[in-house]
């Protein structure tokens, strides 16, 4: 198992990418807690699925400090360290630009680049001490072409990998990898809920690989910066699209 006993935290790990990425961990071995902020019963689903000796349930808002502080000190009292962080947890608002207001504008930056921060600075406090660690940040290949759906979310995303890049920098000696996972469309619960079926349809039909991405398929390139299969791996953002961008 390549995550034989390490110990990992997930944000937003109730639904969609967080919740296929928290049941692979345990499968592969891993301690995992299980960040949720709104949707409780989901996030138990989790851990019962994960099972109890394996899992920790924490509520927390990553754009809150107080929440993350809290969200690292329950992880290290239960496991008593921290080997994995997966920034997964964000928000998508879909708006044009015209009908982005300073409220929307704030509110995703706050969930998507400062939530990212806020763990980030908490938990390489630990990985400094212990000598290593693995940071995964899951961003978004509208970093990368823009959106159409939200220029908030694409200017969130791309301040996420530009924190990758920077501090995989400042990192490195510390033997602390950091990098991005930058998915395309994802069969998740937020994109059933903003995109008709036929948009849907639609945009697996422009994949050269004829489908869009399941949360599973993400879940393993995490998996594969979070694993020593990814040491010598840093500041990097893997595209995970079934090539989508190139067309």
């Amino acid at each position: 198992m390549r995550l034989e006993n390490k110990v990992a935290i997930i944000t937003g790990s109730s639904r969609g990418i967080g919740r296929a990425t928290a049941i692979l961990f345990a499968q592969e071995g891993a301690f995992v807690a299980v960040n949720y902020k709104n949707d409780v019963a989901a996030a138990q689903e989790v851990v019962d699925t994960i099972g109890l000796e394996r899992s920790l349930l924490v509520r927390a808002d990553v754009s809150k400090e107080d929440d993350v502080k809290r969200l690292i000190s329950d992880t290290l009292e239960k496991f008593g360290r921290i080997d994995i962080l997966v920034n997964n947890a964000g928000t998508l608002i879909p708006k044009s630009f015209d009908e982005t207001t300073p409220e929307i504008w704030n509110q995703t930056l706050q969930s998507n680049l400062l939530g990212a921060y806020n763990c980030i600075k908490a938990v390489s406090k630990e990985m400094k001490k212990q000598k290593h660690g693995k940071i995964v940040n899951v961003t978004s290949i509208s970093s990368i072409v823009g959106s159409l759906t939200s220029v908030a979310y694409a200017v969130s995303k791309a301040g996420v990998d530009a924190l990758t890049k920077t501090l995989a920098a400042e990192f490195g000696r510390f033997n602390i990898t950091i990098n991005s996972v930058a998915p395309g469309p994802v069969h998740t619960d937020l994109l059933h809920e903003i995109y008709s079926k036929e948009l849907i349809d639609k945009l697996a039909s422009e994949t050269p690989m004829g489908r869009i991405a399941s949360p599973e398929d993400v879940a393993r390139v995490i998996l594969f910066f979070s694993s020593p299969d990814s040491d010598f791996v840093n500041g990097q953002t893997l595209i995970v699209d079934g090539g989508r961008i190139i067309r």
